[in-house]
This record gives structure tokens, C-alpha cells and sequence, in this order.
């Protein structure tokens, strides 16, 4: 019996015209004939037994099948670019861990997870932040090896490969100058000027409703998403502020801000995010499965543990 086989040259000229969303366009980029580029497409279509394209005025406009033509060449693709990025990075010295973090993440956590990559003589850290949605997007086109976040990414489908680890809990503090008096919860944080995450962090939600529930009103005069600046506008503001004590670890063993106390049932989680891949990085799974224990552990070395402010 003969086996049908799918020709991939009309199939990466279908890839990149799909992605152009125009026949000249992507005859340019590939630097052929627009007829040719034509013909080839029509030759697919017909082996396929669909139309891949229909046209609406100028503009090509992919159709049901064309969508599923597309996810399988998205795929078949980026596993193409992750078989020759491995067998090159393989040739080479030193290969290169690609790590992606959510700008709102703690800069001292993202130390801490990353530290053992640090000491592998053999590869090489590249570490870039943005939102957690570009980030994954980068990652599901094998341009990242694993995304830090301090939430789980969203699947976009039900066949998503996209996988979520939780690999690390902190207690959330409320922090700031020194006190005269030791700090009374809830009851002194209506008096007191607050610093608060942004609006989109799981922290503030969870802090906004425990607020509502202890009939607290806070005065809010400042929300701020990058950690990096909250610690920042903390050491230097006469006001409290909600933080992961790992945030601000170093400020707190320096004594430029003081633990009032920890928020009661109030955590940030941190979460590797991963994509089921043939050909992971192997430092990866490495990171990804250490204890949450070893990872807090290297957090308390890098600092003395913080005292709490009793004046």
C-alpha cells in the first residue's frame, strides 16, 4: 500500500504566505516569482483536497482548514528550529539557557531559582523580561527554555502544551521605617499612608479582599507593578508598604526598612512555566524540580533572616 506523503515545500510556502497575509509580501521574503508562489499553494490545496485561502477583496483570509493547515505548520517548524538549535548548541561550548520573567517579579527570587545555572560551567544565561503573555508566546515558539511568573499561565486551549509549576510560596509583610511603637494589625494600617502592588497582581486582590472583609480602608498613594521600583519608592517613603519579604530582603537586613508583620493567610506563589518540547534544554527539569525548601533556603543565605521592628 502506498503511504501519502505531505510534500513540506508547498507546506512552508503555505506557512509563510498564512503568516504574511499577502502573496507579494511573502513572495518577496521568500524571493520568488508571486505565479510560482501561487502555483505551489494550489498544489497543496489539491493534495489536501481543501481550500487553505479565501479571499476577501485584496486580502487573503485563511479558512477552517486553512487555521488547522496552520497550527500543524506553526509546529512541525518551531520543532525544525529546536532540532537545529540543538545540534548546534550542542557543537558549541557553552549552551545558552533561555529564561523569560514577568516584570513584576521579585528580582531577588528570580536569583535565587536561577543560581545554580550560574555555577554549570557549560552554559550560558539569558535572562529577559516582559508580560507573562508575550513571554509565553516566545516560549511556545522555542525562543525561551522556561518562563518565570508569580502566576500560572492561561492555556489557550484545551490542547495547550503549555504546563504550570508552582515552585515556591512567600509570606507576604506589610514593611517600612522604623517605629516607635510596635505595629497593630489591622488596626494602625487606616492611619498610615500604603504602597500597594498593581491592580493586575494576585497579591492586591487577595489583600483587597481581606481589607473588605476586616472593614479596613486604606489610604493608597502609590501603586506600583515593577518590584525592582517598589523597592525602590519603599526605602525611601514615609509610608507602608505590601511586599513579599524576599522583595526586600536586602533592605530589611540592611535596616532601611522594618517587618511590621506578616499579612495572615496572604501568600505570593512563583511558577516555572514550561512546554512539553522533544528537545528540552536539560537544565531545565533540573531547576523546575527542586523543593521549594532548597530554593528558600538559598533566600535565607543570601540575607540574614530579617527581625521583625518591636519599637
Amino acid at each position: 500500500m502506498t503511504t501519502q506523503r505531505l510534500n513540506f515545500h508547498h507546506l512552508h510556502y503555505f506557512w509563510a504566505v498564512a503568516h504574511e497575509g499577502n502573496l507579494t509580501r511573502a513572495a518577496a521574503k521568500l524571493r520568488v516569482a508571486q505565479s510560482a508562489l501561487s502555483a505551489q499553494i494550489r498544489q497543496l490545496e489539491e493534495e489536501l483536497g481543501e481550500d487553505l485561502f479565501a479571499r476577501e477583496g485584496r486580502a487573503l483570509v485563511l479558512t477552517e482548514t486553512g487555521r488547522v493547515a496552520l497550527a500543524y505548520a506553526d509546529e512541525i517548524f518551531a520543532n525544525g528550529r529546536a532540532l537545529l538549535e540543538v545540534l548546534r548548541e550542542g557543537r558549541a561550548r557553552a549552551k545558552p539557557l533561555r529564561v523569560g520573567a514577568v516584570a513584576t517579579l521579585s528580582r531577588n527570587f528570580q536569583e535565587s531559582f536561577l543560581r545554580p545555572a550560574l555555577t554549570e560551567p557549560n552554559v550560558r544565561l539569558h535572562l529577559e523580561s516582559g508580560r507573562i503573555e508575550e513571554l509565553v508566546a516566545r516560549l511556545e515558539g522555542h525562543a525561551l527554555d522556561v518562563v518565570l511568573a508569580n502566576r500560572p499561565a492561561q492555556a489557550a486551549s484545551a490542547e495547550s502544551k503549555v504546563r504550570n509549576r508552582r515552585i515556591a510560596r512567600q509570606l507576604v509583610s506589610l514593611v517600612g521605617p522604623k517605629r516607635r511603637r510596635a505595629f497593630r494589625f489591622p488596626e494602625d494600617l487606616e492611619a498610615l499612608p500604603v504602597i500597594l502592588p498593581g491592580a493586575a497582581s494576585e497579591v492586591r486582590s487577595e489583600f483587597d479582599v481581606l481589607c473588605q472583609q476586616l472593614a479596613v480602608r486604606v489610604n493608597v498613594i502609590a501603586e506600583v507593578d515593577d518590584m525592582a521600583t517598589m523597592r525602590l519608592i519603599a526605602r525611601n517613603a514615609s509610608a507602608v508598604t505590601l511586599a513579599p519579604s524576599v522583595v526586600v530582603r536586602d533592605e530589611l537586613r540592611a535596616g532601611q526598612l522594618h517587618e511590621y508583620c506578616v499579612v495572615p493567610g496572604l501568600f505570593e506563589s512563583f511558577y516555572a512555566i514550561t512546554v512539553e518540547r522533544r528537545f528540552e534544554h536539560p537544565l531545565v527539569a533540573t531547576l523546575v524540580a527542586r523543593r521549594e525548601s532548597e530554593i528558600l533556603a538559598m533566600e535565607r543565605r543570601a540575607g540574614a533572616a530579617p527581625k521583625r521592628s518591636r519599637k
